[in-house]
């Protein structure tokens, strides 16, 4: 057994031969950690994709950078 098959990459057809699938394995959700889906992929569900993108909106992610916020000029 190679690294390979131990990672569960490579499987064998019916007379032994290997098949080796055209994509990766699907990667879990980044939110709850269930198998993605097709419709909602990277994420599970609608739910998880929608809490995804409510913790961009209020500010939960960020990307980081050294540049300093503009001035406001409307006094806020």
């Amino acid at each position: 057994m190679d690294a390979s098959d131990a990672e569960g990459m490579l499987t064998r057809d019916r007379e032994g031969a290997e098949v080796i699938p055209l994509r990766a394995p699907r990667s879990p959700c980044p939110i709850c950690g269930a198998p993605a889906t097709r419709a909602n992929r990277p994420f599970c569900s609608r739910r998880c994709a929608d809490l995804d993108l409510g913790k961009w909106l209020n500010g939960s992610y960020r990307i980081e950078t050294d540049e300093a916020p503009p001035d406001r000029e409307d006094g806020e």
